[in-house]
């Protein structure tokens, strides 16, 4: 079976949630192959491979050593926009060192032809420093129309103040090419005081990125308590954080002196309170479910377990709707599959694919 493309929808109508494959051990992210076939990472440090009638292939091998724990392990995944080409695929991770600590990674390898091992895995970028931490590693990758690869990188949670300082890679989104060099109109290129991969900063945890129709970066980030955001990447801006919030201290407490607007800092597009926990993000850009959802946005939450899907009207959000609001499951990836229909992944033990069926 390949990827079809079928009719659009007539109206716009709720879709139902048809299960494509389950047992999957808290998926974190999914990316499409050939033939109708799926590449789906588990935090846990497995990359498995989904044929069309939902059989979960085994563990690839091939990865390398993964930092499992907290909010660590193998997370994003994508695969490169002329892979029936050169069979790349781009990965993200918590990356290890040696003294227990960890830092955000990216590497890329090919699948093998028959689809059952990752060979010449080459890891392109390490989050410098590495850190005592579990927590708030970013790690969502995507691919520009000009070829070069951005990623999305945590503040750690424990060095917060770090994203102010362009010394260092937290709380940042980077962009780079697919070798690891660093493109010559990045941002910061030449600045002694400045990481070179450097796109933006001043930003907390990114779980969810993607190109908007205006062909620039959009992402979304956990705030604290409170606060989550929808930002549209600008190359060399702030994104404030943690100097401006909407959001505070968990227990309550303002962080910093609680301010929400600084000079030179950029305001979000839309920001959530309370928190819906972010988590994937994709446009629509078919038409598979009534020309009345084409162009919308639609993010996954962790906290309620829903689909928001979002209207944008004027480069303002001005509706939302709750889909798979009575699913009950943790939403963590939401992607726009080769035939038009949206697919997610539920943060489960025995977390499930689904396809959103019009």
């Amino acid at each position: 079976m390949a990827w079809a493309q079928a009719k659009p929808a007539t109206t716009p109508v709720a879709p139902r949630p048809v299960v494509v494959a389950s047992g999957l051990e808290n998926p974190w992210a999914v990316a499409f192959l050939p033939s109708g076939r799926f590449l789906v990472t588990e935090r846990l440090g497995r990359m498995r491979v989904i044929d069309p009638e939902g059989k979960v292939g085994p563990p690839l091998p091939g990865l390398p050593k993964v930092a499992v724990g907290g909010q660590g392990g193998l997370l994003d995944v994508i695969v490169d926009r002329d892979f029936a080409a050169n069979r790349m695929v781009y990965f993200c991770y918590s990356e290890p060192d040696t003294e227990g600590r960890s830092g955000t990674a990216l590497a890329k390898a090919q699948l093998s032809v028959d689809r059952a091992r990752l060979d010449g895995v080459q890891v392109i970028f390490s989050q410098s420093p590495k850190v005592a931490s579990r927590n708030h590693f970013g790690c969502r990758i995507v691919e520009a129309p000009d070829g070069t690869l951005y990623l999305t990188l945590g503040d750690r949670f424990s060095r917060k103040d770090d994203a102010q300082k362009l010394d260092n890679h937290l709380g940042k989104v980077i962009r780079i090419a697919k070798d690891g060099t660093v493109p010559a109109d990045n941002p910061f290129v030449g600045r002694a005081d400045a990481q070179p991969q450097i796109w933006t900063w001043g930003h907390r945890n990114s779980q969810g990125a993607t190109l908007g129709p205006d062909g620039r970066l959009w992402m979304i980030e956990h705030g604290p308590q409170g606060g989550d955001e929808i930002n549209v990447l600008q190359a060399g801006r702030n994104y404030g954080w943690p100097v401006i919030t909407y959001g505070e201290n968990y227990g309550g407490g303002k962080i910093g002196d609680g301010i929400t607007a600084y000079d030179g800092m950029e305001q979000p597009l839309h920001y959530w309170v309370p928190s819906i926990a972010p988590s994937g993000m994709t446009f629509l850009t078919s038409d598979r479910y009534g020309r009345a959802w084409r162009g919308n946005l639609f993010v996954g939450s962790l906290k309620f377990g829903f689909v928001d899907r979002i209207e944008l009207q004027g480069g303002k959000v001005v509706a939302e709707h709750r889909l798979l609001a009575d699913g009950g499951a943790r939403i963590r990836d939401v992607r726009q599959g080769p035939d038009g229909l949206l697919y997610v992944l539920t943060d489960q033990s025995n977390g499930q694919l689904i396809r959103l069926q019009p």
